[in-house]
């Protein structure tokens, strides 16, 4: 299956792999030091130090409301602990405290459950940015292009309120280099869409980039340049987008029988939990977040199903740094 004309701009073999007996580490974070801290199933956050060793963060088994915590996004904060974004049966935002303590941070906003909470950023302002995939129960309801219910909600010295519920399974947001922006995934729209930010609310909906067969947008991080980096789950492709929004595709290991499969699911209204965590034949575990090293010479991806986080130089590739 060919989707653009070019060949990945970074070869599969210059991946490498950092840390090991993680657990669904979806999300990974990059600090100044060379450290890394990823959301870590079942107990909270792990800390991976510059030389790989892993010490992990948090109860043992960790629960959330009576259930498994499985914490998808994750926020460091100044004070040390970090938010979590539990997209467990518990659902909400939980706070990890430095000693591994863990206590409910918000649970519901406007009155409504933050039930499949998907992400959680803290900006520099102070202002504290929530997804919730969905509000149908159990989330893999929503696991269609037909159902937008997502969220999208912002936390600052107003509280908590609702700004946008009808994203088609919200996932990861970021906002502009400017601050003027927010851009968020749209999973099962398979787009990445971009909202202007006036008065604490979003206006001026409108499409930055579609993708197309087999990709699902997850991971989103702009760069120092203004790029928009794009780890799609089911392609394991990872894709950079210009300002302008055009597209280059940067890493790919597509396993093609895979995504035969979920889009057939997808189109027979039967996909589940089970074709996100079918890795098919791809090396990648299915890419879902990305971050950067402090010069920007290497990217550091989480992933649904590996474990261990997927280390890349991207200093020498076309329109990088060199």
């Amino acid at each position: 299956m060919s989707i653009d004309p070019k060949s990945p701009l970074c070869p599969l073999e210059q991946v490498t792999r950092i840390g090991s007996g993680l657990e669904r580490p979806e999300s990974v974070h990059a600090f100044a030091d060379g450290t890394l801290a990823v959301s870590h199933r079942g107990r909270g956050v792990s800390r991976i130090s510059a030389n790989g060793t892993v010490t992990t963060i948090g109860p043992d088994p960790a629960l959330a409301g009576g259930h498994e915590l499985v914490p998808n996004g994750i926020a460091p904060q100044p004070d040390g602990s970090f938010l979590l974004a539990n997209i467990g049966e518990g659902g909400g935002i939980w706070r990890l405290a430095p000693d591994g303590s863990l206590s409910p941070h918000l649970m519901e906003a406007d009155g409504v459950s933050l039930a499949a909470a998907n992400f959680v950023m803290t900006d520099h302002e102070g202002r504290t940015w929530i997804t919730v995939s969905t509000v149908r129960q159990p989330r893999f309801a929503a696991y269609s292009d037909k159902v937008a219910d997502g969220l999208i909600v912002l936390m600052d010295g107003k509280g908590a309120r609702i700004l946008a519920d009808d994203i088609c399974f919200s996932n990861e947001c970021r906002l502009t280099p400017d601050g003027a922006g927010l851009v968020i995934s749209e999973t099962f729209s398979r787009r990445i869409t971009r909202f202007d930010l006036a008065d604490g609310g979003l206006t001026n909906r409108r499409t930055f980039a579609q993708f197309g067969r087999g990709d699902f947008p997850d991971g989103i991080r702009f760069d120092s340049r203004g790029n928009l980096w794009v780890t799609c789950i089911v392609s394991n492709r990872l894709w950079r987008l210009s300002p302008e929004g055009a597209k280059s595709l940067i890493l790919e290991d597509c396993d093609d029988a895979l995504v035969d499969r979920v889009e057939t699911a997808l189109a027979e209204a039967r996909m589940g939990r089970e074709h996100f965590y079918d890795t098919g034949a791809s090396r990648l575990g299915n890419m879902a977040s990305i971050d950067f090293s402090a010069d920007e010479s290497t990217a550091y991806l989480g992933s649904l199903c590996g474990d261990s986080i997927l280390s890349l130089p991207i200093k020498h590739i076309p329109g990088e740094q060199t």
